[in-house]
């Protein structure tokens, strides 16, 4: 119950993040390829350092709900990021959510409570052998820059913005690995293994990556494009990291009906989010 509770309040904050680093990308230049002194531009203006300083405390508590909890229960629970922040935009704005939202936002929330509840994920291993993260490291490098590829021959809109986030999402869940085994290191064998173990380098260096493409990505295009890419697959890749990497085990038989009946709630109700109007005006590109 415990990680649960802490990935809840790390979706929290990740979804404050969200709605401040939207709001400070919308006030730089756009530009038709990366920029490389984007984050630069950004870190003048407040409102992104508060949300870099919500980024922060989001990594925390998923750091410790992590070495307490599955990878594959942790970081499904931070699809709730994308409810969280259209209440927060919503909120800032001064807008009552209509009962449409309010059905979306129900129907991602049962969703995800059947989905978690039917396949029970239960905790593996937390010694991941070298010839499992090869594999691992080199088909999430691959598919991150085949979305990075496809994006840049897009003009910015919803295509690109989504590509980006999706690849952001799939950086994200790496970084989620990779931080669960620098946490088990630190808690068994001090702060000199964690020191000196690669995952700790790896994950501090796929996790600025990730937040590189994210802030690209809200360029791009409008939050409701790059939204539920970034929640669902980071859901979507956790879960098959954990299964992979750390022998998560999932229920199968019969409760595969209600999980997928769970995923299917999940992403329906992003999408109805997605094409809410009132989440387009809060949530869009500003200016």
């Amino acid at each position: 119950m415990l990680p649960v509770l802490l990935a809840l309040c790390g979706a929290l904050s990740n979804a404050l993040a969200t709605v401040l680093q939207h709001r400070a990308a919308a006030t730089v230049p756009g530009s038709d390829g990366f920029r490389l002194r984007l984050l630069l531009d950004l870190a003048r203006r407040p409102v992104w350092v508060a949300g870099i300083v919500a980024v922060t405390a989001a990594a925390l508590l998923q750091a410790v709900a992590l070495a307490r909890g599955a990878l594959s229960v942790v970081q499904p629970v931070f699809v709730l990021e994308l409810p969280f922040a259209l209440l927060i935009a919503s909120a800032a704005a001064r807008r009552n959510l209509p009962a449409r939202s309010w059905a979306a936002v129900g129907c991602l929330v049962a969703g995800l409570g059947l989905a978690l509840g039917a396949s029970s994920p239960s905790a593996g291993t937390m010694h991941v052998p070298m010839e499992r993260w090869i594999p691992a490291l080199a088909g999430c490098g691959a598919a991150i820059a085949v979305l990075c590829a496809v994006a840049l021959r897009r003009p910015p809109g919803g295509v690109r913005a989504c590509c980006l986030a999706a690849a952001a999402a799939i950086g994200n869940a790496l970084t989620a690995a990779l931080i669960k085994s620098s946490t088990h290191l630190l808690d068994g064998h001090g702060v000199g293994a964690f020191l000196t173990a690669w995952q700790t380098y790896a994950f501090a260096a796929a996790g600025v990556g990730s937040l590189y493409l994210l802030e690209n990505a809200l360029q791009s295009g409008p939050l409701v494009a790059s939204q539920p890419a970034l929640t669902l697959g980071d859901a979507a890749v956790s879960l098959a990291l954990g299964v992979l990497l750390y022998e998560e085990r999932l229920r199968g038989g019969v409760w595969l009906v209600p999980a997928l009946l769970g995923v299917a709630l999940v992403a329906a109700g992003a999408v109805a989010l997605a094409r809410t109007p009132l989440t387009r005006r809060l949530m869009g590109p500003s200016g």
